[in-house]
C-alpha cells in the first residue's frame, strides 16, 4: 500500500498500491471512495493520468483559468474540487459559480455542474474577480 489517504474533498479514503503477482513486478492497484463525486473525483485526477501512463502518453494538466463569480471562504489544509457552474461573458475569462451543497453523496449537485473550482491547501478567502483554475467536467 502506497497511500490510502490523501488530502483532498471529495475523495480522502482513495488509496494506491501494489498487489504481488506471482514472480512479477506486481499490479498496480487505485481503489476510488465509495461516493459517487468522490470517485468521479478521483476517475479524473488519478484513474485518468495512470492510464495515460501505461499507454505512455502524457496526462496533459486540463484545469483551465478562470475568475470567481462569487466571494469564496478560506480552505483548509485539503486541497477542494467544488462542483460549480462556469458563465461566459462578452470579454475575458468566464466566471465560475460554486453550486450548494457540497456533500460528497449529492449527485444533483454533480448532475448541475460544468466544472471543479480547484482551491488549493490554505487558499485564503478570495472577492469575486479573483482569478483561479477550473476543470471542465466530461
Amino acid at each position: 500500500l502506497d497511500f490510502w489517504q490523501i488530502a483532498m474533498r471529495p475523495g480522502k479514503p482513495l488509496m494506491f498500491g501494489t498487489m504481488p503477482v506471482g514472480a512479477g513486478p506486481g499490479a498496480r492497484v487505485l481503489g476510488l471512495p465509495g461516493n459517487p463525486v468522490s470517485t468521479l473525483v478521483g476517475g479524473l485526477l488519478f484513474l485518468r493520468p495512470l492510464v495515460a501512463a501505461y499507454l505512455g502518453t502524457p496526462a496533459p494538466d486540463l484545469s483551465e483559468p478562470a475568475v470567481l463569480g462569487v466571494d469564496v471562504a478560506e480552505n483548509d489544509k485539503r486541497q477542494d474540487y467544488v462542483r460549480a457552474v462556469l458563465h461566459p461573458v462578452e470579454a475575458g475569462l468566464p466566471e465560475v459559480v460554486p453550486l450548494a451543497p457540497q456533500d460528497s453523496s449529492m449527485l444533483s449537485t454533480l448532475a448541475r455542474a460544468d466544472c471543479l473550482l480547484i482551491r488549493p491547501p490554505f487558499a485564503p478567502a478570495a472577492s469575486a474577480g479573483t482569478p483561479c483554475r477550473v476543470l471542465r467536467l466530461p
